[in-house]
């Protein structure tokens, strides 16, 4: 799938937080297909058993991912998460590169589903998860916009141009 733009990460959150020593530092590309994406490490800092990501860390990432869809249809909306739901299929590796996608399955005035996966780079997939999301608007969560506007602050550059995935099987 085509990249076509990259969404803003944050100063301090676990996921995308660019300044957070612990987090990720997830970038997230908007491909053509409607689906948000993210290629990625996780550290030694994010194991559970050795050599194997913590099943929280797998959960946070694709929550993260899940809510940002909302983001291509509604780019002034979050989604506040009501239902998380995740299946762990294989282990995700520790310092190895992966790549993650998740796409909507409802949208309604007052709130959203999504889907998301993560695989590794050869196609393989490692986990799984559904999702139910309240939208709120921005200004509901930050108290002024120049807060959010401090805190979403990072634009990642564009680094990659395609990421591929499996058809999407709604």
């Amino acid at each position: 799938m085509k990249v076509l733009k990259m969404q803003k990460n944050s100063k301090n959150c676990i996921i995308c937080g660019m300044e957070n020593e612990f987090g990720l530092k997830a970038p997230f590309y908007e491909l053509d297909d409607g689906t948000v994406a993210s290629v990625f490490t996780f550290k030694s800092h994010h194991q559970s058993y050795p050599d194997r990501t913590h099943g929280g860390m797998i959960s946070a990432l694709l929550d993260e991912l899940m809510g940002r869809a909302l983001w291509i249809k509604e780019p002034e909306m979050f989604g506040v998460t009501t239902t998380l739901s995740i299946t762990y299929r294989k282990p995700v590796p520790l310092d190895t590169k992966v790549k993650a996608r998740a796409y909507l399955t409802h949208n309604s005035k007052i709130g959203i589903s999504a889907k998301g996966e993560i695989y590794s780079m050869d196609g393989k997939l490692l986990a799984e998860g559904c999702a139910r999301y309240f939208k709120m608007p921005f200004n509901k969560v930050f108290d002024e916009a120049s807060s959010f506007h401090e805190e979403m602050c990072y634009e990642p550059p564009m680094d990659l141009t395609e990421i591929d995935f499996p058809e999407i099987k709604i």
